[in-house]
């Protein structure tokens, strides 16, 4: 038996530079880890089979499941002749923006590769993750990141400076793909360097002032509670506050304990999914 954690992460920028001829938009964003995760087992099997196994409901138990196709793949690619069942212990919200799939077919990839003594860096992991999804590289190695090209070329960054974050997630799911193609690329100003800067220079300030999602004002527009729960986490005394991913979940951080604390109180009344965590990185 082997177990991984496999972390959500939330996106400090996303910036759409333009459509690619592959159908993808070329990105660049920063992404870090925060401390609210899904737990995976992994354990070997006599027969060939992949069996996921999930008490949440919502959780696929079939190809459809990341970590399936990712089982799927380490199987193929390193002819493994056995198979194997993996538990998914989920806490991270479906849907949410926080690439908890992505982050199960992760840690996928790196539980086989313990389970079955592949020895494989996370370099060739990561590769490998690329033909599933553009978030599952990132999530692969965890932390703090500036993803380029598709999502899919990750140049790893230090940690952000120490901080909480209250993650809300409305009662709706939105589609990646529905919100990618009502967006019109390249219309804002990219700033995931300036972020990758104030990250390097530990600039709490300009790491809160850089804060921008290229996506937010397609999302906003098709669903107001998004756009409602932006604005309680502003007026609530975030010192800033972001819509991640595609959304629907929305953040927003600040420096201190107590701050945290009130920020939570105060979005638990606007929203059943509220979470206070902190920044990994």
């Amino acid at each position: 038996m082997h177990y991984e954690i496999a972390p959500a992460k939330i996106n400090l920028t996303l910036d759409t530079l333009y459509k690619r001829d592959d159908g993808y938009h070329e990105v660049s964003m920063v992404m870090t880890t925060v401390d609210l995760n899904d737990n995976l087992s992994f354990e070997k099997r006599k027969d060939r089979k992949i069996i996921i196994e999930s008490d949440h409901q919502f959780v696929p138990t079939d190809r459809r499941n990341l970590a399936y196709q990712a089982a799927q793949l380490m199987m193929r690619r390193y002819k493994i002749k056995t198979g194997v069942t993996i538990n998914i212990d989920k806490h991270i919200p479906i849907a949410a923006g926080l690439a908890g799939g992505s982050a199960d077919a992760a840690a996928t990839f790196r539980g086989m590769n313990v389970l079955y003594n592949l020895g494989a860096g996370l370099d060739e992991l990561a590769e490998l993750s690329s033909e599933l999804g553009s978030d599952i590289p990132f999530c692969v190695y965890g932390g703090t990141a500036l993803a380029t090209g598709r999502g899919e070329i990750i140049e790893r960054l230090p940690r952000p400076p120490h901080a909480w974050v209250v993650l809300a997630k409305p009662s709706i799911s939105v589609s990646t793909k529905t919100i990618y193609g009502a967006l019109k690329p390249g219309k804002n100003k990219p700033v995931s360097n300036v972020m990758k800067d104030a990250i390097v220079s530990e600039d709490y300030d300009r790491i809160i002032n850089t804060l921008k999602n290229d996506l937010e004002e397609v999302t906003v527009r098709k669903y107001p509670q998004v756009r409602k729960l932006l604005s309680n986490m502003k007026e609530s005394g975030s010192d800033g506050a972001l819509m991640s991913g595609s959304g629907p979940t929305v953040f927003g951080i600040v420096r201190k304990e107590r701050q945290s604390v009130h920020l939570y109180n105060a979005m638990k009344g606007c929203c059943a999914e509220v979470y206070r965590i902190r920044l990994l990185g």
